[in-house]
């Protein structure tokens, strides 16, 4: 693997099939004659984005950043209930409570009075089947309500088959791979998250929300959300699961190489579409101030598109640059944490939950020692830094907040000599080994000259930090149970 990646960033690229995810957007072309960001010399370092994902140049002014978990809702609702043409909503679950009830029937009123309107949904299919009442039986009365304007679909990872599959209790099947982008789309615009549809999510959790007015990125989106609605199990009116009138072959069933095959496929070849359309972008290029890359992880169908480019933004942060990274769940994957060690240059501030602001703190059975694993991994990654002599340019700070739970991910990145960020990341990514190997993720990689949306998005960083303190003697000095640092040896690429 490291082999290929060397190729891949070397100046000669040997060729690459078709059907490899790279090897797709190496054939295509380039959006940009020269590396610079038209228009904006200063973020000619970042110009190596435009050869690793489709580029949707746009105004500041098209995106508004959310910054609370009631506000998220609100506008959720208030989104749906001017929508004309089409609702697309991508979560792991759907929660079953009374604030969730009441979005349902927001979308059943929707459907109602607006008989064009279409709602597609895809939540994980280990995660959305959980318990007697749960987010299948939530949405299964629209489907049979409105089954010319509804496709509600769950994703099943293909590890989850044969005897495994018989055997494994819920819950402890969700470990193998879940459905985890969140992107909720209301006809030309795409919130893009971290936040699942819940209650804890609506009220007391705290995450990021980015909301882009473009058409062009809603469409990008909207055919990412029904290709994979298509290699998922599509839920009937009489809520039966069954194959997606496009597929062929059941995730848990038949060969799992070819269905593996087959999904990757769809999402290569949307990529490469995507390209080939953009290459007509040119002249709105020149216009944009902002820059938007959507970045798609299905490390269970072979696509690592999100990861080869985080890789890549840490490792090229220049002398003099700074880097603020986020994640709810502490676990970067081996390959993020040595790369920040030996090859980032920029001064690092990562930010965490606290023990106390962790969704799993008081859980019942093994899932309560998951902050401690958290905790544990954190400590041994700041050993590393101590023994490379780089703790000086890492530091570490907790979030809590009294009552809330944190769930916040992404990343801020500031160029030399500057004080608010020209790059973000957004989206369901915790850079851990889950999201790198185990499930579905999609976030955005948002480069802006834009001084507006910088300082809007320094308020959105400054307000997560607000809430937080430096951490590294906590971390160090916190009790770890023993029975969670043998769990954690053995099973740190499931959580």
């Amino acid at each position: 693997m490291m082999l290929y990646l060397r190729r891949f960033f070397s100046q000669e690229l040997a060729p690459t099939t078709s059907n490899d995810f790279f090897g797709c957007l190496q054939q295509t072309p380039h959006l940009l004659s020269s590396n610079t960001f038209a228009g904006a010399p200063a973020l000619e370092s970042l110009s190596w984005l435009h050869n690793l994902a489709p580029c949707f140049p746009l105004s500041g002014d098209q995106i508004q950043i959310i910054q609370e978990p009631q506000n998220f809702y609100e506008t959720l609702v208030q989104r749906i209930t001017r929508a004309k043409r089409r609702i697309v909503l991508a979560s792991l679950y759907l929660g079953t409570g009374q604030l969730e009830n009441a979005f349902v029937q927001t979308l059943r009123h929707r459907l109602q009075s607006e008989s064009k309107l279409r709602l597609n949904v895809l939540l994980d299919f280990t995660r959305g089947t959980r318990g007697a009442l749960n987010s299948k039986t939530m949405l299964v009365p629209l489907v049979r309500d409105f089954a010319d304007q509804v496709q509600f679909s769950l994703y099943h990872t293909p590890d989850l088959r044969g005897i495994t599959k018989r055997l494994i209790p819920p819950r402890w099947n969700e470990l193998l791979g879940l459905q985890h982008m969140k992107v909720y789309l209301m006809d030309d615009t795409v919130i893009i998250s971290g936040a699942n549809l819940s209650n804890d999510y609506f009220t007391n959790r705290q995450d990021r929300y980015i909301l882009i007015e473009d058409k062009a990125l809603a469409d990008f989106y909207a055919q990412l959300i029904e290709r994979v609605q298509e290699f998922s199990l599509a839920v009937g009116p009489d809520a039966t699961e069954g194959l997606h009138r496009n597929w062929a072959i059941l995730p848990y069933e038949g060969t799992k190489d070819q269905f593996i095959r087959l999904a990757k496929k769809r999402i290569t070849d949307l990529v490469q579409e995507t390209f080939k359309r953009q290459a007509q972008l040119k002249d709105k290029l020149t216009q944009a101030d902002t820059w938007v890359f959507p970045l798609v992880e299905m490390g269970q169908i072979g696509i690592h598109h999100d990861s080869v480019v985080t890789k890549r933004l840490l490792s090229n942060c220049i002398d003099g640059s700074r880097l603020k990274l986020a994640t709810g769940y502490f676990n970067l994957t081996q390959e993020y944490m040595d790369t920040i060690t030996h090859k980032c240059l920029a001064q690092c501030s990562i930010l965490m939950a606290h023990p106390n602001a962790n969704g799993f703190q008081g859980a019942k059975g093994p899932a309560g020692g998951i902050p401690a694993a958290y905790t544990l991994i954190a400590k041994s990654f700041y050993e590393s830094l101590v023994r490379g002599r780089q703790n000086h340019r890492v530091n570490f700070f907790e979030y809590e907040k009294p009552g809330w739970t944190y769930h916040a991910k992404g990343l801020w990145y500031y160029l030399p000599q500057t004080t608010l960020p020209n790059l973000t990341l957004i989206g369901s990514s915790n850079f851990g080994e889950r999201s790198v190997n185990r499930d579905l993720e999609t976030q955005v990689c948002l480069v802006t000259s834009n001084k507006d949306l910088s300082q809007r998005l320094q308020a959105e960083a400054d307000r997560l930090y607000d809430f937080s303190q430096t951490a590294e003697h906590q971390i160090v000095q916190r009790p770890v149970p023993r029975w969670v640092q043998a769990v954690v040896r053995i099973f740190r690429n499931f959580f």
